[in-house]
């Protein structure tokens, strides 16, 4: 069974003052490495927008400044969209209680809360990982879609390597089925969007 992910995202510790969060956009995206923290789909596939989420809602805030690097996430619109303001516990020290809330993705446990079909489908694993299933709508489409598209990506990589070594048509004959799925998933993707 594919990992759901296969690094977990690790802020840097920047203290820089900034005027608004959002300048901090670069250097959020380095740490999460182009990936959605919630649902791990790279920023690189057309028609996915990628925002900075706060982890711990803006609404809730009450002694972390909301331009506070160590609580921004890079995240998908579908993510951020999905999450909004949700904070059960409406205490900004309290993540999750009763298995209802979030689990910060730099946290090494978030890792644990899914999982990926071999179909790239994220299941959840555990009951607070079924609550942030759902909450943050990680059954949509896209999350499978896109995670095929890396796959068939790194196939035709490998494929193409191949044949550059070793021309000959049963490599062409593999290709092509390849290309064309890549094709399919791409245009899945666009309509998604």
């Amino acid at each position: 069974m594919p990992v759901f992910r296969e690094h977990t995202p690790k802020r840097r510790n920047i203290i820089k003052d900034v005027s608004h969060y959002s300048d901090h956009r670069n250097d959020i995206k380095i740490d999460f490495m182009c990936r959605c923290g919630y649902c791990n789909d790279i920023d690189s596939w057309r028609n996915i927008w990628f925002e900075i989420d706060h982890f711990v809602p803006k609404e809730v805030l009450q002694t972390i400044s909301e331009k506070n690097y160590s609580n921004l996430v890079y995240s998908c619109r579908s993510c951020n969209n999905a999450k909004r303001a949700k904070w059960p516990t409406n205490d900004e020290k309290i993540h999750n209680q009763n298995n209802v809330g979030f689990i910060d993705p730099c946290d090494d446990t978030y890792n644990n809360q899914f999982e990926r079909n071999e179909l790239g489908r994220i299941n959840f694993k555990t009951p607070l990982g079924e609550w942030m299933y759902k909450a943050l709508k990680l059954y949509k489409p896209q999350h499978e879609i896109i995670w095929n598209i890396e796959v068939a990506d790194k196939l035709i990589d490998e494929i193409e390597s191949l044949f550059q070594k070793f021309p000959n048509s049963e490599f062409e004959e593999k290709l092509l089925p390849i290309y064309r799925e890549f094709r399919k998933y791409v245009k899945q993707l666009g309509n998604e969007g």
